[in-house]
């Protein structure tokens, strides 16, 4: 990691900025143009330097009061496939695989559900539980009781 990707990172690190160009910003900070910070990102991730460039949305704010974890036990072989399409639902911010922590835990993708009531979750997860049909062997939903601080990587000034 050189000067520039070091200074991108300290930048960043407590979010984009909230502008219309967030990239033409970081340029204007740094002393370059847009599409360098654009190439110093792309480069980053392909070296695992960060893993991601998302949102990280305050759920709370933006209207969702009831916010779910559903835990899903699902056939291996179908996994991903299945992953995928319960990722694309409107009511899911993000969808992954995780590892199973046998014996105690047997789950392997995890879908973060929101809504405006527990009841409404609960009907979504119901609409997740017909997606997954036979290949999903048991599933469990933790509920939100805090907003948790969420930080992306830091770096010392």
């Amino acid at each position: 990691m050189d000067e520039l990707d070091r200074r991108l990172i300290l930048a960043t690190q407590r979010g984009l900025p909230l502008c219309a160009q967030p990239y033409e910003a970081l340029a204007a900070e740094l002393g370059c143009d847009a599409a360098t910070v654009m190439r110093r990102f792309d480069d980053m991730l392909a070296r695992g330097v960060i893993r991601r460039i998302g949102a990280v949305p305050n759920h709370y704010a933006i209207g969702y009061t009831a916010n779910g974890m559903s835990v899903w036990d699902v056939a291996d072989d179908c996994v991903d496939e299945l992953g995928e399409r319960i990722g694309r639902l409107p009511f899911v911010t993000h969808c992954y695989r995780r590892p199973r922590h046998l014996p105690g835990w047997p789950y392997n993708l995890f879908a973060m559900l929101h809504g405006d009531s527990r009841d409404e979750v609960m009907a979504r997860i119901a609409v997740v539980r017909s997606l997954l049909g036979d290949a999903c062997r048991a599933d469990d939903v933790l509920f939100s009781t805090a907003i948790l601080k969420k930080t992306g990587l830091r770096l010392a000034a």
